[in-house]
């Protein structure tokens, strides 16, 4: 999480202000509008969850070819809402995770304990569920566009990875903060399929974003342009492919690209990452001045954390642009 991230919100806009959707039926062009700008578009739980819900809208509608997902503001997203989520760490007792399965705190269910593999691996393991907003784009079967700018980072690198087309200003940084605070993420398969293995690797190992364009050079990016180009760029490349071919036959050419996909593993891959991301517990830290996601951490704030372990990492290496800027 950069270092010009989010305080914690107690008054959450809702999800319907934070997610907007529209569609034009002429173009068959529908646009997901990610709107929480001075949070840096950190979707809330339910904010994920209609982002998927829409998802899942625009694939069901015959008014809809071509998805758009763009953001307000400076930058496409950071990433979750983590400050939301810093109760399963910072052993808040009146924290429930049950929102994250659709579940209400007034339904008769009882969510396992902390002290189990499943209090964590039950959330992770959503992560390969195309109804809970972070693999939708995966089973979309039409034809879904990233419009990328600025930081481009955790959920929204997801995002990017499961699009079918990523469109990218010059100055969008990718990658994700969790590199360097845990040191893995949900779509990793994904990532090393469309980054390639090397590359990704060299991501995972160092935490350092990368690029436009070197993910231009990796064809994870499709089209990178300066950033007053960035929505005509876009709309071009959804014009045209909603005039190509009719949406019977987008369908089964996603059909043919989910096979492929499936025969390298992708769900497979998601399964094992949430497995991983369920082992958090178990990571004990090599020194105490280590990042560790624990109540401390989360006390002192997650983003805070990251921002003085970043800058221990050579300029071009950091995550922020603030501190990508200073020169030690």
């Amino acid at each position: 999480m950069p270092d010009d991230s989010r305080p914690d919100d107690k008054g959450q806009p809702s999800a319907e202000e934070i997610v907007l959707y529209e569609k034009d039926k002429a173009t068959k062009i529908a646009i997901i509008t990610l709107n929480r700008p001075d949070q840096l578009n950190a979707p809330t739980i339910a904010a994920r969850q209609r982002f998927a819900d829409l998802v899942l809208r625009a694939n069901v509608d015959d008014d809809v070819k071509v998805l758009i997902i763009r953001g307000v503001g400076e930058h496409l997203g950071s990433g979750a809402d983590l400050p939301e989520m810093a109760g399963m760490f910072n052993g808040d007792e009146d924290y429930s995770p049950l929102p994250e399965f659709r579940i209400g705190a007034d339904e008769d269910v009882t969510y396992p304990p902390r002290d189990s593999y499943r209090y964590i691996a039950n959330v992770t393991n959503l992560y390969a569920d195309s109804r809970f907003g972070l693999r939708s784009l995966q089973d979309f079967k039409k034809i879904s566009i990233i419009e990328a700018k600025g930081y481009c980072y955790g959920w929204h690198f997801y995002q990017a990875a499961d699009a079918d087309i990523v469109i990218a200003s010059d100055d969008t940084l990718f990658g994700h903060s969790a590199f360097r605070y845990v040191g893995w993420a949900a779509r990793m398969w994904q990532w090393a399929l469309t980054m390639g293995l090397r590359p990704f690797m060299e991501m995972v190992f160092t935490g350092r974003p990368f690029t436009a364009k070197e993910m231009k050079d990796l064809h994870f990016v499709n089209s990178v342009v300066p950033r007053d180009q960035l929505e005509a760029e876009t709309m071009k490349y959804a014009l045209a492919c909603s005039r190509n071919r009719p949406t019977d036959t987008v369908v089964m050419q996603k059909t043919f690209f989910e096979v492929f996909k499936q025969q390298q593993g992708e769900y497979m891959g998601s399964i094992l990452a949430g497995w991983l991301e369920g082992m958090l517990p178990s990571v004990r830290p090599d020194s105490a001045d280590e990042i560790a996601v624990d109540a401390e951490t989360f006390e002192k704030g997650l983003a805070a954390a990251v921002k003085d372990n970043d800058s221990q990492f050579p300029p071009e290496w950091r995550l922020s642009y603030r501190g990508r800027q200073q020169k030690t």
